[in-house]
């Protein structure tokens, strides 16, 4: 199936998104295109890599991915096309891929070289939908551009460890629509530096001797469910993504709030764990 995902900080008020798609269509009329968020934070690449790093594993294998965030063209910002664990990212050259990089390395990188072919102040719509045309129909990476060996990395999606190896230091990458505050220690770092100690997670001033691995493990049900007064409970939980997160139970941004706002936890605010 010829899929392409788009990721962008386009929203949806606007005609970017339609005109992109429809210049897909125009381009390879066979393709299916799939959205995976327009609602990134302008220009945020952390939001973008921490999203994008937790889709792109649910498409299939040879999908190529669009990514408009940060994405003009310029001597600091070069666009690249990668093939990276079986998938295609087309993005600019901003540190975005850093998340999924970390971890799997990226089998092929070019930097997107059609440029002086293609008239555009307008890159995603007029260049990588044709470098994603031109995935999709079998074309080689080198056509489009010229292989380099590195990207640029972002080091505030990555957390620290101490030289005493007992704390993590990290910050928190992504603000979800509850209002939970993600992360961005992941649960593989925690158990590996942890090795089963005892420890305390610290947001701010509220200190957590426990993570949780389903929300609903703060109720308690011996109590007769009239009597329980378990919503708006403060926890630290690892997410579906496995990352650690601090919520609030049941937590609602329109009416009783949510951990960044309840605890005043903000973009980029530390998050650290400290074992012992």
């Amino acid at each position: 199936m010829p899929l392409i995902t788009l990721t962008t900080d386009f929203g949806t008020k606007d005609h970017f998104v339609g005109a992109i798609k429809g210049a897909i269509y125009s381009e390879f009329a066979d393709a299916k295109v799939v959205d995976i968020s327009h609602q990134i934070s302008p220009f945020n690449i952390t939001e973008t890599a921490y999203i994008l790093r937790n889709a792109y594993k649910s498409f299939p294998k040879g999908s190529v991915h669009i990514v408009g965030v940060d994405s003009e063209l310029s001597i600091e910002n070069k666009q690249i096309a990668i093939e990276l664990d079986g998938h295609y990212f087309i993005c600019p050259d901003n540190g975005i891929i850093s998340m999924i990089a970390s971890e799997i390395k990226p089998e092929k990188i070019v930097e997107i070289t059609i440029h002086n072919a293609i008239i555009s102040n307008f890159n995603v719509l007029d260049v990588f939908v044709k470098v994603a045309c031109h995935i999709l129909r079998g074309g080689t990476l080198e056509v489009i551009g010229k292989q380099i060996t590195d990207y640029k990395k972002i080091t505030e999606v990555l957390p620290s460890i101490n030289d005493e190896k007992n704390k993590i230091i990290g910050s928190v990458i992504y603000i979800d629509n509850y209002g939970n505050v993600i992360s961005n220690i992941t649960k593989k770092l925690f158990n590996d530096v942890g090795k089963g100690r005892k420890f305390e997670v610290i947001a701010r001033n509220y200190i957590f001797d426990k993570v949780l691995n389903k929300y609903n493990e703060i109720v308690n049900y011996s109590i007769p469910s009239e009597n329980r007064q378990d919503d708006g409970k403060r926890l630290a939980i690892f997410n579906s993504a496995e990352f650690l997160q601090i919520a609030i139970y049941r937590s609602n941004l329109k009416t009783v709030g949510g951990a960044s706002t309840l605890l005043g936890l903000n973009y980029r605010d530390t998050i650290t764990v400290r074992f012992y």
